[in-house]
């Protein structure tokens, strides 16, 4: 009982932490993306948000699957759907983070080279491939819902275990399609990320010109998507590897998918890190509430002290920006 509390709290904090952070930096991308010759990694920064967007849009039934002792209550085809895009969704931000560390590589590494040859449609094909990756890997989620019948839930039932009731029929399917989404949709891409990461902090590192602010946001960049391998994805794919060996699905799997949430909640940081257009529009977000909070103090405190508190410093911060690695 405490544990299930605790996975909807996790739950419930992610979905409030990740959805208000990620429609801001929804906001400042599209805006990038629209402007003439939008850079690749915007439209690559652009396709993770949607792909966190999309795992939080799922996260109410996580929570509604937890809340109800982990049976399913909403039928196989909302199972399979809700399953094929939360998983999805996250082997879909792997393949994205391996991109944007490529283009981050890239732009460091070779400058010139990276100005000259830099298209949108670049970020656009290596966006689609990553969803084409993930979306077509997952579709076995849905196909293994309808493979064969349930060895341990009757046809009256109307609550089961969502894709983690499987039939031996189904395990033989299940368990080698996991271990080799860990294979190809995890360990191949943090091993781009890691050398791409490892090779763009030590050129950052290695010229003074660049300025420390920059070269801190480098190793934050660098350390926040090292984190979302480590912290969010590796727990959840260990889990495959574990249940290819035992001949089933762990026990703790459920934990593991739910570290696997947190994702959406660590990218903001990395959207920080890389984008000045979301520090901008973080910084707005935050200046916006604080003027909120002092009208609203402003009113309370009316007829004592009316004059002009809080105005002064709203608006020192408004227009500062600063500027991504390569370009803005």
């Amino acid at each position: 009982m405490t544990e299930r509390y605790l996975l909807l709290i996790l739950y419930a904090m992610t979905l409030l932490i990740g959805l208000p952070t990620n429609l801001l930096a929804l906001r400042a991308f599209v805006r990038r993306v629209r402007q003439p010759h939008p850079a690749p990694i915007h439209i690559l920064l652009l396709s993770l948000t949607l792909a966190d967007l999309l795992l939080l849009l799922m996260l109410p039934f996580k929570i509604l699957e937890v809340a109800s002792n982990f049976l399913w209550p909403l039928g196989k085809v909302v199972c399979a759907l809700t399953g094929f895009s939360f998983y999805s969704s996250i082997y879909c931000s792997t393949w994205l983070l391996a991109g944007i560390s490529i283009e981050r590589y890239l732009g460091v590494a070779f400058p010139v080279q990276y100005k000259l040859s830099r298209r949108p449609v670049y970020g656009l094909a290596a966006a689609l491939v990553s969803w084409i990756l993930s979306f077509g890997h997952c579709s076995i989620v849905i196909i293994v819902e309808y493979l064969g019948p349930r060895n341990t839930t009757e046809k009256n039932q109307t609550t089961f275990e969502c894709y983690d009731d499987f039939s031996q029929d189904q395990l033989d399917v299940v368990l080698p399609v996991r271990l080799e989404l860990c294979l190809v949709l995890f360990c191949l891409p943090m091993a781009v990320t890691v050398f791409c990461y490892w090779r763009f902090v030590c050129l950052m590192l290695s010229q003074p010109q660049v300025g420390v602010q920059r070269q801190r946001r480098a190793v934050g960049l660098a350390i926040v998507t090292l984190l979302n391998f480590l912290l969010c994805f590796a727990p959840y794919n260990v889990s495959h590897v574990v249940g290819f060996f035992e001949g089933k699905s762990p026990s703790w799997r459920k934990y593991a998918v739910l570290f696997s949430s947190f994702n959406a909640g660590l990218d903001p940081l990395l959207f920080y890190f890389s984008s000045s257009a979301v520090r901008r529009t973080f910084g707005d977000g935050l200046m916006a509430l604080k003027n909120q909070g002092a009208s609203l103090l402003g009113r309370w405190g009316r007829g004592t002290l009316e004059t002009d508190t809080g105005d002064n410093g709203l608006s020192q911060g408004d227009g500062v920006a600063s500027s991504d690695f390569t370009t803005d």
